[in-house]
């Protein structure tokens, strides 16, 4: 279990000691999400193996919002690549995967205020957690309702990326944003540095993602 330390280090950066979990469970994260701006089916398994090592990672540094959301992010990457190969048959490309599509003006209000309430809610929880499972969480979580405002919106928007909306960029560039201050608060930096970069990947996603949908858009007008 020496692996899943982080006082296990695996190499010594300008003075920063990198475990073997944040290392591994970072480049996996990266490559996933890169994959996933190109709309690639490899993004979701990559995926599976960065969740995996985040879980013991975020436990270990009292984000317990975020270790619970690598639950949810193992079983929605299981999801999101069963979706990408099955389409519906009026979904398909011609690659036979799922097309990006638009969301409509009820969905980005729903999505906003289900994501408001779902922070509040998890916060309060959250920071009630070491009070009521002292055995299983020893210390406060930190940066309760932060790290609930990431794990909240970053459910709410995988669920948008498995339907391949646009929209989930935007979104993702903020949770990022957000994110990369609190891991570079908790001392996990080399998280913290691949949340910056996610910051620029999501960027990158939104352009390609729109490219995408204008052809589709395009090919149809002129069936």
């Amino acid at each position: 279990m020496h692996f899943f330390s982080i006082d296990n280090s695996f190499f010594e950066f300008w003075g920063y000691p990198m475990s073997y979990l944040e290392f591994f469970g970072t480049v996996a994260g990266f490559v996933a999400v890169y994959l996933a701006s190109r709309a690639h089916i490899w993004s979701w398994p990559i995926g599976i193996i960065n969740v995996t090592l985040f879980f013991f990672l975020f436990y270990q540094v009292q984000l317990y919002p975020d270790m619970f959301l690598q639950v949810f992010f193992f079983i929605t990457n299981l999801m999101g690549w069963w979706r990408w190969i099955h389409p519906k048959p009026y979904e398909e490309d011609n690659k036979k995967q799922l097309r990006v599509s638009l969301m409509k003006r009820k969905q980005i209000l729903g999505i906003g205020l289900t994501g408001l309430a779902g922070t509040l809610v998890m916060g309060a929880a959250a920071s009630r957690l070491h009070e009521w499972l002292p055995v299983i969480f020893h210390k406060p979580s930190a940066f309760p309702y932060l790290d609930s405002f990431v794990t909240v919106m970053s459910i709410l928007t995988t669920f948008l990326m498995i339907e391949k909306k646009v929209e989930s960029w935007i979104i993702w560039i903020i949770v990022d944003a957000v994110a990369t201050y609190m891991y570079f608060a908790k001392g996990i930096k080399f998280v913290a540095l691949e949340y910056l970069i996610f910051c620029f990947i999501a960027a990158y996603g939104l352009w390609n993602w729109m490219k995408e949908y204008r052809s589709y858009s395009l090919s149809s007008t002129h069936v």
